[in-house]
């Protein structure tokens, strides 16, 4: 593959929440990196550099997304690494964290290496896969952790299913801990979720669902802050629903425990109420809660209680969705929309813009100990380009991905991603 030609960006506001950096200036790429950037970058160019007016365009670091689910391998027809790299690229999501859920779980180093081989041959941004924690996850027994992680996996975890044995749970905390590991847990008790399809409270109960009460989440989540306490070890919380689930992992942070915490934008821009008349498309684990909820989170992401925004993509067939609610697969699409969502609450006065770009590219990036979240020189040329007040209608028919069941089809937003670049290389314009 050649080399792609130098970028000057010219005439941008640049956002860098790596330095606090929110300036109308210009950039330059070359050879995959950044080179400059400021009032001066770009007075001296490389020979065939293609000048870029942004027009007064925010440029920021390209997204991270650090809960991605796909279909491949095993489900192709829901979504594959190339169509959900494509879809991230539209998004200005430049590196998508890839869970271990699959056909075969990704719990042997030949998967890791397969999954970086397969990303790197058909998708046009980075992919990089987390390894199941426990073999098939079955919260049983514990996969061979080191040998994953220097496969190349960048995390360890147990995806949709929460490890329910403490046991095991302070096992995988307690060697991971030995080689800095990370372990991404989705804390949720099975047995208090039940048959539980949706928030558990009054509007559940009017509309004759089961519900899920938020125990189920904050329960587990303070059976592993103690866990963590015991053992030392690198804990991540993937999705936070609940109120008080952020007051528990605040005061495991006061505590000085080493833990850090994920909201999907779906949790932050919905409620319950938006199921409306059993809207499936609305149905995830965990469940849409309270408006109380959500202005909770919201507040705990501001606050830095919460690091990290995910898009919790989870692309289903209609075939899955089409179904009685109670009946319907949990998951919702969000690569594309994962930005355009969050700008909602800059819009609304909730988020600064650099706190917002700080969610979804450096918390995620040192988190991981990834080569991005910056627009620091020297850096890979990871960007996203986007105009935050351009107006459209999130259309499901439109979008990229394979499945469709996005939560927003039908939604009026503001914001929009103009180009997006990997490496230096235009994959999105």
């Amino acid at each position: 593959m050649t080399a792609p030609a130098p970028l000057l960006f010219e005439n941008v506001r640049l956002i860098d929440p790596a330095d606090g950096l929110d300036a109308v200036g210009a950039l330059l790429v070359a050879d995959g990196r950044i080179v400059e950037r400021g009032t001066d970058a770009g007075k001296s160019l490389p020979e065939g550099t293609q000048r870029i007016d942004g027009k007064g365009a925010v440029l920021a670091p390209g997204l991270v997304d650090m809960r991605v689910f796909t279909g491949e391998p095993g489900a192709e027809h829901r979504e594959t690494l190339s169509s959900a790299g494509d879809a991230a690229a539209a998004g200005g999501v430049t590196t998508l964290v890839l869970m271990p859920d699959a056909e075969p779980v990704i719990d042997d180093i030949a998967l890791v290496d397969f999954i970086a081989r397969r990303a790197q041959a058909t998708a046009p941004v980075n992919i990089v896969p987390t390894a199941a924690a426990t073999r098939g996850l079955n919260g049983v027994e514990m996969a061979e952790l080191r040998l994953l992680t220097d496969a190349g996996a960048v995390a360890l975890s147990n995806g949709r299913k929460p490890i329910t044995n403490a046991q095991v749970m302070r096992r995988i905390l307690t060697y991971a801990r030995d080689f800095g590991a990370l372990l991404i847990h989705q804390p949720e008790d099975p047995d208090l979720k039940g048959s539980g399809v949706m928030n558990a409270g009054e509007t559940a109960t009017r509309a004759g669902l089961a519900g899920i009460p938020h125990e189920a989440e904050t329960i587990m989540l303070e059976r592993d802050m103690r866990l963590v306490r015991l053992t030392g070890g690198r804990y991540h919380a993937a999705q936070l629903s609940a109120a008080e689930s952020a007051g528990i992992v605040r005061a495991a942070k006061a505590n000085g425990l080493d833990v850090t915490a994920g909201v999907s934008i779906n949790h932050l821009c919905l409620n319950e109420n938006d199921i409306g008349t059993w809207r499936s498309f609305l149905k995830m684990s965990p469940p849409l809660r309270t408006e109380d909820d959500r202005r909770a989170l919201i507040a705990a992401l501001a606050d830095g209680t919460i690091d990290v925004i995910v898009s919790a993509h989870d692309p289903q067939d209609v075939e899955m969705k089409r179904h009685p609610f109670a009946e319907a697969a949990d998951g919702a699409t969000g690569l594309e929309t994962l930005l355009a969502a969050g700008l909602r609450l800059v819009h609304s006065g909730d988020l600064t813009l650099s706190r917002l770009i700080a969610a979804m590219t450096l918390g995620p990036a040192r988190i991981l100990g990834l080569d991005a979240g910056t627009l620091q020189p020297g850096r890979a040329a990871d960007l996203v380009l986007f105009d935050p007040d351009a107006p459209w209608i999130c259309d499901r028919k439109q979008l990229r991905s394979r499945s469709k069941n996005t939560p927003f089809h039908g939604a009026r937003f503001q914001g929009r991603v103009l180009m997006t670049t990997v490496a230096g290389r235009i994959v999105h314009s």
